[in-house]
């Protein structure tokens, strides 16, 4: 199992990115996927999840609104499209192969910083 986040950055608050993740080394389109987070000092915090179709997606009510997961099976890859973030948004985040805790994540992870 590879997976490589990428998309991360510095970006003011109320403002957007959109993370991607390349997925290699295992059935993609069979996989539910999720994004995790990591902040400094603090536990890995789940931020969402698809279904291997895409058609169900879930996340948690701190993102809710704000926060997209996408994938795209042709292209072994899951988006997260994040929109009016928060300083409290700020952390390394990873996609992971995981649908629930512990979510082992794999790869480096992609630093968002949200600050002014």
């Amino acid at each position: 199992v590879q997976l490589v986040e990428s998309g991360g950055g510095l970006v003011q608050p109320g403002g957007s990115l959109t993370l991607s993740c390349a997925a290699s080394g295992f059935t993609f389109s069979n996989t539910y996927m999720t994004w995790v987070r990591q902040a400094p000092g603090k536990r890995l915090e789940w931020v969402a999840g698809i279904f291997p179709d895409g058609n169900i997606t879930n996340y948690p009510a701190g993102v809710k609104g704000r926060f997209t997961i996408s994938r795209d099976n042709a292209k072994n890859t899951v988006y997260l499209q994040m929109n009016n973030l928060k300083s409290e948004d700020t952390a390394l985040y990873y996609c992971t192969t995981s649908a629930g805790p512990p979510y082992n994540p794999r790869g480096q992870g992609t630093q968002v910083t949200v600050s002014s």
